[in-house]
């Protein structure tokens, strides 16, 4: 711990393997289901693609922001059993809210450097389901008393410490940084673009699992399953993507008068999960997706929360011993267009190194697991380009930051790993 934040260095961790489900809109096809159950489905499939028994498992570590089903408090356990992890691996709630894909990674990785074989990290997300709540009600209601029940997603995009809302964040960094409607939506543009075009070529089909309807069953355990529509057979792809002009961003009206945020150029809305494994990379008998080396997580103003990248990475790199040019990708989340400019400005960082397959303007930001969907396409990225180096990270509600470095273990300099 230093006053600029936390740093974790990891001597010896690997992500062996990650998926991820579609991201698919909110009061889509996967709005009626639980997260846990997309949990499950992904913990399963991680282990089935990684060709691993679940009994190898030791750690369970899986977060989600919303309470979007009844058995809630009991999501991280359910997923572990039901992906057929052994009863006796004991299941951690992870929750670092926008970071808290990459915290489920920081922490699994210091797992395995205090002698944890394998573990399974699993975010899952229902934007759909989040409640319609009320929390000053158990005692019932009086007579004439006023009724206090409030969309819990809505309230949750506000921060009552300092009176703003994220995308009110997002237009302070706007205005910081001399940020106008053109180039917040130009921005936007590229993102959907980069995404359609990965999509059409077949990029995101490798680290995605389609969904259908189906039962999970466990010896000693009541069934459980997913259940799309009935008029959905499956779904097999990221369903927000799509073609959009200048011409049809610039008619959105903005969020906040006279503002640059718009429905047009903020992250989408969407349901989702994603898992991963992690073990120590000499321990692999086949090449990992990607090397863990070491996370940061820093604290922020919380009115210019949005920046909470900028100080995360450039404690990554001072400590890692690299510099912003050793850096091949990056993966910044998009929680707004301001947002990651603003990030870009300050670390005056080159666009042709960023988020280079879309992102969640374009994709969707199912929050607990976005940041495991960063790392997953970072590490393809490495892969598939033969880079060694990239960073994954993200701006966090409240102001916090968090980056995560990795490397491709493959990596070859000319005819040399």
């Amino acid at each position: 711990m230093s006053k600029e934040g936390q740093y974790s260095e990891f001597a010896d961790a690997a992500l062996v393997n990650a998926v991820r489900t579609p991201w698919i809109d909110l009061g889509g096809a996967l709005a009626q289901v639980s997260p846990i159950d997309l949990g499950i489905k992904v913990g399963r499939e991680v282990l089935s693609r990684s060709g691993l028994d679940a009994q190898e498992v030791d750690s369970v570590l899986a977060g989600s922001m919303a309470q979007a089903s009844f058995d809630a408090y009991l999501l991280p356990r359910h997923i572990g059993l039901y992906s057929g992890v052994p009863q006796r691996v004991p299941a951690l709630g992870v929750q670092r809210i926008c970071g808290t894909g990459l915290e489920l990674l920081r922490q699994a990785a210091e797992q395995v450097g205090n002698g944890v074989g394998l573990a399974l990290c699993v975010g899952t997300e229902s934007m759909s389901r989040n409640p319609i709540a009320a929390y000053t009600h158990r005692s019932g209601f009086r007579l004439g008393a006023g009724v206090e029940f409030k969309d819990f997603l809505w309230e949750a995009l506000h921060d009552p410490a300092i009176g703003m809302d994220m995308v009110g964040t997002a237009e302070k960094l706007a205005q910081l940084h001399g940020l106008s409607r053109e180039v917040v939506d130009e921005f936007a543009l590229k993102s959907h673009r980069l995404a359609l075009m990965a999509q059409q070529s077949g990029w995101f089909a490798d680290e995605i699992v389609e969904v259908r309807s189906e039962k999970f069953e466990v010896q000693g355990l009541q069934p459980r399953g997913i259940n799309l529509p009935k008029k959905v057979t499956a779904v097999y792809q990221d369903n927000h993507p799509r073609p959009t002009d200048s011409a049809a961003l610039s008619k959105l009206s903005s969020i906040h008068p006279g503002g640059v945020q718009t429905a047009g150029n903020s992250c989408a809305v969407v349901d989702g999960a994603a898992a991963g494994l992690v073990a120590k990379a000499s321990a692999c008998s086949s090449p990992p997706l990607a090397r863990l080396l070491g996370a940061t997580v820093v604290g922020v103003a919380p009115d210019v929360m949005g920046g909470g990248p900028v100080p995360a990475i450039r404690l990554l790199l001072k400590n890692s011993g690299l510099k912003m040019s050793d850096i091949d990708r990056f993966e910044i989340n998009e929680a707004q267009s301001a947002q990651v400019l603003a990030v870009a400005q300050d670390l005056e960082l080159d666009f042709t190194r960023l988020n280079v397959r879309g992102g969640s303007i374009a994709l969707g930001h199912p929050l607990a697991a976005t940041g495991l969907r960063l790392v997953l396409t970072l590490a393809r990225q490495l892969l598939s380009g033969n880079m060694r180096y990239g960073i994954a990270a993200a701006c966090i509600g409240g102001g916090q930051g968090m980056a995560l470095l990795i490397e491709n273990v493959q990596y070859r300099r000319g005819d040399k790993f």
